[in-house]
């Protein structure tokens, strides 16, 4: 029995260490498995911390990014401001400037006149004097030898006055009928313009095959005779390929006939019954444009009250030209200068618009009526109602009617500005080589001159003159005698400046 009872003991021992052991094992495992489980949740947290910081970074670097992208713009917002504010200030500092030196140049004019004004009343109180003397010696004459007295002093002294405004005036009208007949040569020339005829005179109008000039004259010339007779334009079809040349010196009956003949064309249905029709619509679809085109004008200009006859006229410039210069861009051009200069005088701008845009209205007219075309358009205005200042103004160009205001002035100057500008008047090739050599041979003309050259466009000459020929003050006398000549043989728009070069060189040798 206890033998028995030592074996349960034993046996117990040995299951309590099984057990035990068994418990240790499984607590090895657990603890294993709970440290690896440990360690991956670590690893996972590092990786979200990883991530995180870098999310963090990323955003902080955004930010910082966007604060720089903000800042650089107000930044370069202000340098704007400020360079906006210089501008202003210089503008305004030029400004002063200007307005110092016109008050300067106006207090100058003042002080001269006010020196002028007083050598007048010195004269007038010497004058009063002379006078009183005079009546003092004559208050002991009888009435009538005191008469015959002034009278005889009176014809003496209108005698001499005659005589020097006698000889002043056919000195003045030398000078204008040389003028004058210099510019009626010129006007003659323009309106002609024989040797630039193909540029002003005809149009042309491309084809896509040269099949369809068969088309436009037609089964024994019929087309083509009925489409001259009714638009009065010539149509020269030669052996140039694909093209029509129209030819006429009315602008409007050459825009109507290319216009008209270009429908034609697109159509395909060439007839005289056709063209008759066409041309009809062309012709009131361009009076409409012409009618449009002075609206415009004036509108732009910000003038009203013009009688419809007058803005049909105006519209017709739409189509002219002048030294290949668009005439009523040209006029547009004159009355706002006009309208600056007449501010700038004291006058009445919007008057000032009126004889500026109408300034050339008779260059619509001039191959239907008689004479000069500011004549023509001074009775055309007066014709419709226009003020008595603007027609005369507009009739006074070229010192044509007695200008009776300084519009007249004014519209001549505004005139020469806008035709006189760089690009504004072209010219060809041949005509502007012909100005030039012309120019050199005047210079070359004169003895003592070595060489001489016509730049910027002729409106500088430079002359080399040789220093044993002439002197400082004959290179003096030289550059005002070309001037003058230049001045009274070539026409040159705008200012020509005359520069003579004398140079003197001195040479030695070292031996």
């Amino acid at each position: 029995m206890m033998i028995i009872n030592i074996g349960f003991i034993i046996l117990g021992f040995f299951f309590h260490a099984y057990i035990t052991k068994t418990n240790a094992v499984a607590a090895s495992k657990q603890s294993k498995s709970i440290l690896g489980e440990a360690r991956k949740e670590a690893d996972v947290i590092r990786r979200e911390a990883k991530v995180q910081a870098k999310d963090a970074v990323l955003r902080a670097r955004e930010k910082s990014e966007l604060d720089v992208t903000v800042q650089r713009k107000d930044i370069l917002d202000l340098e704007k401001r400020v360079v906006a504010r210089e501008k202003n200030l210089s503008g305004k500092l030029e400004m002063l400037s200007n307005k110092e030196l016109q008050l300067t140049g106006r207090l100058t004019e003042i002080h001269d006149q006010k020196d002028a004004l007083k050598e007048e009343q010195n004269k007038l109180a010497g004058l009063i004097n002379e006078e009183t003397r005079r009546i003092e010696e004559t208050a002991n004459l009888s009435k009538a030898d005191a008469r015959n007295s002034i009278m005889k002093r009176m014809e003496t002294e209108l005698t001499a006055e005659a005589g020097g405004l006698i000889r002043h005036i056919q000195r003045d009208v030398k000078l204008d009928a040389e003028r004058k007949a210099r510019e009626i040569i010129a006007i003659a020339i323009q309106r002609y313009a024989a040797d630039t005829v193909c540029d002003l005179t005809t149009s042309t109008v491309s084809l896509e095959s040269d099949d369809l000039k068969g088309r436009i004259i037609g089964r024994e010339g019929r087309n083509i005779k009925s489409f001259e007779a009714v638009t009065g334009v010539n149509v020269l079809i030669d052996e140039t390929p694909e093209v029509v040349v129209l030819s006429c010196f009315d602008p409007i009956r050459r825009e109507v006939a290319r216009v008209a003949l270009g429908r034609l064309i697109e159509d395909g249905r060439i007839h005289p019954a056709r063209i008759e029709e066409t041309v009809e619509k062309v012709r009131a679809e361009i009076d409409v444009s012409i009618r449009s085109a002075g609206e415009e004008a004036l509108f732009g200009l910000g003038i009203t009250g013009v009688a419809p006859e007058l803005v049909q006229v105006l519209g017709k410039l739409k189509f002219r030209t002048s030294y290949r210069q668009n005439v009523l861009d040209h006029s547009v051009e004159a009355a706002h200068l006009m309208a600056m200069m007449a501010a700038e005088m004291g006058l009445d701008p919007k008057i000032a618009k009126r004889c500026g845009i109408f300034h050339d209205i008779g260059k619509a007219l001039d191959h239907e009526v008689e004479g000069g075309h500011a004549d023509i358009g001074a009775k055309l205005l007066r014709k419709h109602g226009e003020e008595q200042i603007v027609y005369e103004a507009v009739g006074s160009q070229h010192e044509g009617m007695e200008n009776q205001s300084a519009y007249g002035m004014l519209c001549d100057a505004a005139d020469a500005i806008t035709a006189a500008r760089p690009g504004a008047r072209m010219e060809t090739t041949d005509l502007y080589l012909q100005r030039l050599e012309k120019i050199e041979q005047i210079c070359n003309h004169y003895a003592g001159v070595k060489s001489s050259y016509a730049v910027q466009a002729g409106r500088e000459i430079r002359i080399m003159v040789e220093p044993e020929k002439l002197n400082d003050h004959g290179a003096q006398f030289l550059a005002r005698n070309i001037a003058k000549q230049i001045g009274q043989e070539v026409k040159i728009p705008g200012t020509v400046r005359v520069t003579v070069i004398r140079e003197t060189r001195c040479v030695e040798y070292v031996k």
